[in-house]
């Protein structure tokens, strides 16, 4: 499922912007469905602009019914009623999705060990000091278990060690979650920390449940600023 806004707050319309040939809404949603992964991809959205972008060219979409704070409660609306395992939740803004790292993150749900992954999400190691530095990246750190210590707009870990070999990861806005995980999750009031920070799965760490972290090379571009869709079109 893929939650798609039409407001943004830093960059309004982001979704509708062109990137190359096609919009960034349909880069995402084409990607999405040519990993070959799902048994369906479905865009969610409050916007009859980007509903009538995805099913005008074949796609299929569906209107949220209420407004949301969240992605996830966004999407979790719309598989209320579905019968599904895994909720793989691909962010509208992430154009240069790709099949390896879904593959990855599906794969902790596997075997005996699996089954007690609930949610997953991706990472990447950021080197560039600025984008370390820019609180529209969402730093992660994790435990040896590869679950989720904190996620933060800020710098984290701190430096306080200069000597003191550091690795950044950035958080990248792509779930999987067995599907009683996502509903408890639309069913919490928002906490503490997520309303801090502004980022949405800080939720699932406050109220104990644990976010297993799977490293991906590199996932592209997501398009958060216009200064972001400038660097996405050189990508591409």
């Amino acid at each position: 499922m893929i939650p798609a806004r039409y407001a943004a707050s830093r960059f309004p319309a982001k979704l509708m912007q062109a990137l190359g040939n096609k919009t960034v809404i349909r880069h995402t949603y084409d990607n999405t469905v040519a990993t070959g992964l799902f048994d369906e991809v479905v865009v969610v959205t409050d916007s009859d602009i980007i509903f009538s972008e995805i099913t005008s060219h074949g796609g299929k979409a569906i209107m949220s019914k209420k407004e949301h704070e969240s992605g996830s409660d966004r999407i979790a609306e719309a598989a209320a009623g579905m019968e599904v395992d895994i909720i793989v939740n691909v962010q509208g803004d992430e154009p240069f999705v790709k099949k390896e790292p879904l593959q990855k993150l599906l794969n902790v749900f596997e075997g005996e060990k699996g089954k007690q992954v609930q949610v997953a999400s991706l990472m990447q190691v950021l080197t560039e000091q600025k984008l370390i530095d820019d609180p529209n990246y969402v730093k992660v750190v994790f435990d040896k278990n590869m679950n989720a210590l904190m996620f933060s707009r800020s710098v984290i870990p701190y430096p306080r060690n200069e000597t003191a070999a550091s690795i950044y990861y950035e958080h990248i806005g792509v779930y999987a979650f067995r599907k009683e995980a996502l509903m408890n999750f639309t069913n919490w009031p928002a906490t503490p920390l997520e309303n801090a920070e502004k980022i949405e799965c800080l939720r699932y760490l406050e109220n104990g449940v644990s976010i297993k972290m799977v490293v991906t090379d590199y996932m592209g571009i997501e398009i958060d600023t216009p200064e972001d869709l400038q660097r996405a079109a050189k990508l591409l």
